[in-house]
């Protein structure tokens, strides 16, 4: 069985087993993938816990990467190939599920393309080494803005960079432009224009939207936008919900 389910930041309560929808019964040849902010944050107790809780389960679990995650730690995790494409293994069980990747998954073709950009940053990105870095936090701090603090909470590799684009453009060219399911974070420009108000788009959405075009594809997953609903008939908004894909 394959599971789809959204922004998990981190918490993973919903697959506890009064939660997960499949109950007992579950192997490591099923998966659960999780559109993006998956929750790779930092290397506390707490979060190495609800990592090791998580391998411990009896399914596999996959993730593609969103805006809210460490990129300095998760590109640390060791790199091999998976099932076609290539991951990042998190933990024996726990696999992140790289950028312009094509997996064959159940007998299913997925492909894969993670990253967002970050709109709660209207404050600017802080440099910590910055000699005005204390004065400046304390006051955006005081007046309550939205800002990031570089390598702290925020990362530029949130979004892809040229060479993520090159792979995952000869990657749909190998696999004829066909694929049964893609799997994004953000959304293309025509399907987050409908979800996301005030939508603004980037480079990104706008290479999601050529992927719209040219791509044949049975069902595309999205998390990010913090909604379950469907748009289009196959374009299908994840966010607290879980959908089982046969």
């Amino acid at each position: 069985m394959i599971y789809i389910t959204g922004d998990t930041h981190g918490n993973f309560r919903r697959f506890e087993q009064e939660y997960f929808p499949a109950g007992p019964g579950l192997c490591r040849e099923d998966y659960v993938i999780v559109c993006g902010d998956f929750g790779i944050w930092d290397e506390t107790p707490q979060s190495n816990q609800g990592l090791d809780w998580l391998n411990d389960q009896p399914f596999t679990t996959l993730f593609i990467d969103g805006n809210h995650e460490n990129f300095d730690l998760l590109n640390r995790f060791p790199t091999m190939e998976w099932n076609g494409g290539s991951v990042h293994q998190v933990r024996e069980h726990i696999l992140h599920l790289m950028r312009g990747q094509v997996f064959d998954i159940g007998g299913m073709t997925f492909f894969t393309m993670g990253g967002a950009a970050s709109h709660d940053i209207s404050a600017g990105i802080l440099e910590p080494d910055a000699p005005d870095f204390l004065y400046r936090k304390q006051m955006l701090d005081r007046c309550r803005a939205l800002y990031r603090i570089n390598h702290i909470s925020w990362w530029k590799e949130e979004m892809p960079c040229d060479e993520e684009y090159e792979t995952a453009l000869k990657n749909l060219e190998n696999a004829g432009w066909r694929v049964d399911c893609i799997l994004t974070h953000c959304a293309p420009d025509s399907i987050a224009a409908q979800v996301c108000h005030p939508y603004k788009p980037d480079r990104l959405t706008g290479f999601l939207e050529t992927v719209k075009r040219r791509c044949s594809f049975d069902y595309w997953f999205f998390g990010h936008y913090h909604d379950n609903r469907t748009v289009e008939g196959q374009f299908i908004l994840q966010w607290e919900q879980m959908v089982e894909i046969r």
